[in-house]
């Protein structure tokens, strides 16, 4: 079978990558190895720079619509406001962080990838080979459990966005970099207790952070920080830790999702390998905390997308997907700084130093220019540098 362009993988990142090349009329061909969607996946924030990328596809005001807009984030102690961060600077057109589940953020781009080729996604097969020749990419696929499909398929281009576990990244040989944390994490959904409205609240306290983001459907999600791995993801733990150190008992009847996880960041040497290219986890995987894996993996697509079509048309793009992967790898690398200095602030510290940390917070957040500069750099806006600051 013969196509543009074959994406490995059927996840947010794969899913707007062929939405994009479709509309333009390319011809895509999505191999996913699941045969069903994961509902307990984990990403819930989609930024505004995200949001600019999916209207691109026509999709940023059906997900507004279904989402909850996060315009405020509170930062609590004590049970004491040390500040709060507004977002509505962030963006003239989304001045928010919107908050849905993955899953439905997949079917909605999955739903607009078969209204532009029903054909389009392929599922229950496996990526075992790739062999480039440097005019078309032939790869090699096997149905893998419960899924039936084409043996191998031809293409102009291979885009790997199977996460972070790539076995495309395998098959190239790309040696990856990466980074383990102490940090690990406890999460889950419960229903609202309507404590916070629609507003994002860190409890910074002397145990760990706690965060809490609203989501549809009258629920919210709580992450804990914990000291160790966890055995395994409990609800009734989740909810009494969430007791402890904010004063607020989650309904462990209303649970929905529950993931217990540890974090750790990889960075892919390359991500141009001839006519393969990595996009997503599977070329940056960035720590869950801060939201920002997904949104990055979006904004990559969205700028890969105009060179490959400039390559099918039959335009030099050696030099612009030298640059492309460079680009790539300086905003991983801001990413995942970022989600550092996220964890950081969130590590459990002795009540002096707890002050000391929630005084600067709040000191900072009751700076305005210093508060806009912050609330861009959550959410990966470009941040211009705070008015009396060094450019």
């Amino acid at each position: 079978m013969a196509t543009d362009v074959v994406i490995v993988g059927g996840g947010p990142v794969g899913l707007y990558l062929a939405a994009a090349l479709l509309q333009e009329g390319v011809s895509v061909r999505i191999i996913e190895q699941r045969t069903e969607r994961n509902i307990h996946t984990r990403a819930i924030g989609i930024h505004p720079p995200a949001l600019d990328a999916l209207d691109q596809v026509q999709l940023a005001a059906a997900m507004v619509q279904e989402g909850v807009p996060i315009r405020t984030g509170l930062a609590v102690s004590g049970g004491r406001t040390v500040g709060s961060m507004s977002f509505d600077g962030v963006s003239a057109a989304f001045p928010f962080v919107l908050a849905l589940p993955q899953h439905r953020t997949e079917q909605l781009l999955e739903d607009r990838v078969l209204a532009l080729d029903s054909g389009a996604i392929v599922r229950g097969v496996r990526v075992t080979g790739l062999h480039d020749d440097g005019a078309r990419a032939a790869v090699v696929v096997e149905p893998s459990a419960g899924g039936t499909g084409p043996r191998d398929l031809t293409a102009s281009y291979v885009v790997a966005a199977d996460g972070a576990k790539s076995r495309m990244r395998q098959v190239l040989g790309v040696p990856v970099r990466t980074k383990a944390y102490p940090d690990h994490y406890l999460m889950g959904d419960f229903a609202d207790s309507g404590h916070h409205g629609q507003m994002a609240v860190l409890f910074l306290e002397s145990g760990g952070i706690v965060e809490s983001f609203p989501l549809p459907a009258g629920l919210r999600r709580w992450v804990v920080r914990l000291g160790k791995p966890a055995e395994a993801a409990d609800a009734r733990r989740l909810a009494r830790l969430v007791l402890q150190r904010t004063g607020i008992l989650p309904d462990v009847e209303t649970n929905t999702m529950l993931s217990a996880f540890s974090v750790r960041s990889a960075l892919a040497r390359r991500t141009v390998a001839g006519r393969a290219l990595l996009i997503g986890d599977a070329a940056h995987e960035i720590s869950p905390i801060g939201g920002q894996g997904m949104n990055l993996g979006w904004m990559a697509a969205r700028a890969l997308s105009p060179l490959i079509r400039q390559g099918l048309a039959g335009e030099p793009v050696e030099e612009a997907l030298k640059e492309f992967e460079a680009r790539q790898w300086r905003a991983a690398v801001i990413a995942r700084r970022q989600s550092e200095i996220n964890m950081m602030l969130g590590r459990p510290l002795p009540s002096p130093f707890l002050q000391l940390r929630n005084l600067a917070i709040g000191t900072a957040a009751s700076v305005p220019a210093l508060n806009r500069w912050t609330a861009r750099r959550f959410t990966m806006q470009q941040p211009r540098a705070p008015e009396g600051h060094a450019r």
